[in-house]
């Protein structure tokens, strides 16, 4: 069993990107933002984003690690299916230097925002 985002999950690409951040809906909480546009693929893709000066890349790549296995674990997220008719979305998690310090704090954030972005 895969314990990762497969790299179909992961959004890569910066036309794709450029896209949510132009027409995406937004959710914010201290320290973090989450932007969501609906892609149409049968999945859900994931991106994080540490805002500049957000530390050393130590910091950052297990902050990066620490919102995929989030995503991950999140009981809303559409997995990658053949056939599928549900909306599925792109999302681009913004993350704020100085404002998340453990796991769990980081986890009730993003499920709250991830929430809140498929109530929409």
């Amino acid at each position: 069993m895969r314990r990762s985002l497969t790299k179909t999950e992961i959004l890569r690409k910066k036309d794709d990107i450029d896209r949510i951040f132009k027409s995406g809906e937004r959710v914010s909480c201290l320290g973090m933002r989450l932007i969501s546009l609906d892609n149409g693929l049968g999945f859900d893709r994931f991106i994080v984003i540490p805002a500049k000066h957000y530390g050393r890349a130590v910091d950052r790549n297990l902050l990066r690690r620490r919102a995929k296995e989030i995503f991950r674990n999140y009981s809303g997220r559409h997995q990658y299916q053949e056939n599928t008719t549900e909306i599925t979305k792109d999302y681009v998690l913004i993350v704020y230097p100085g404002k998340v310090s453990s796991f769990s704090l980081l986890e009730s954030d993003i499920t709250k925002l991830l929430d809140r972005s498929n109530r929409k």
